[in-house]
């Protein structure tokens, strides 16, 4: 799996086509998230309650009110609670295995998703985790698809 990381602040969009020379890389599906520098999800802010949210919304999902501002999410935070995934799920088309989890970022709402660690006895409980984009699968276009994940940003 290829996948983007910041360092020093500066993120590499070529990383995320390695392998793909030439192929157009595409998010799984638009607004989700920004891949840098640094990646972080797409989310709304509620001008009534204060809350955020992902995904991006215009209603919020707390409050009710039709006062949501897009915003862009934080993209650190902590892992509270993960699994491994071991079997592909009907009609994906990725590596397995893959982590996937919660990760309630800083000042933020808890966003499920992908972790880049499939192997949970390598993680732990308030783990920092950075927002990076990884490499989902290359479509039969060759289109290089890509979706958010949480990476450790120290070792468990």
């Amino acid at each position: 799996m290829h996948y983007i990381r910041a360092v020093d602040g500066v993120v590499s969009r070529a990383a995320v086509a390695s392998g793909a020379e030439g192929a157009a890389v595409v998010p799984v599906h638009d607004g989700l998230f920004d891949a840098g520098p640094p990646a972080h999800l797409l989310g709304s802010a509620c001008d009534s309650c204060g809350l955020l949210s992902f995904p991006r919304v215009e209603r919020c999902g707390y409050c009710g009110e039709v006062d949501s501002r897009p915003v862009n999410l934080p993209a650190t935070g902590r892992l509270w609670a993960w699994t491994a995934v071991t079997t592909a799920p009907p009609g994906y088309r990725g590596a397995v295995p893959f982590g996937f989890g919660v990760v309630e970022l800083d000042a933020g709402p808890r966003v499920v998703g992908r972790l880049t660690e499939p192997d949970p006895d390598r993680l732990r409980a308030h783990q920092p985790m950075e927002t990076v984009v990884v490499t989902l699968h290359t479509g039969d276009d060759g289109q290089v698809v890509t979706t958010y994940a949480f990476a450790p940003t120290v070792p468990a």
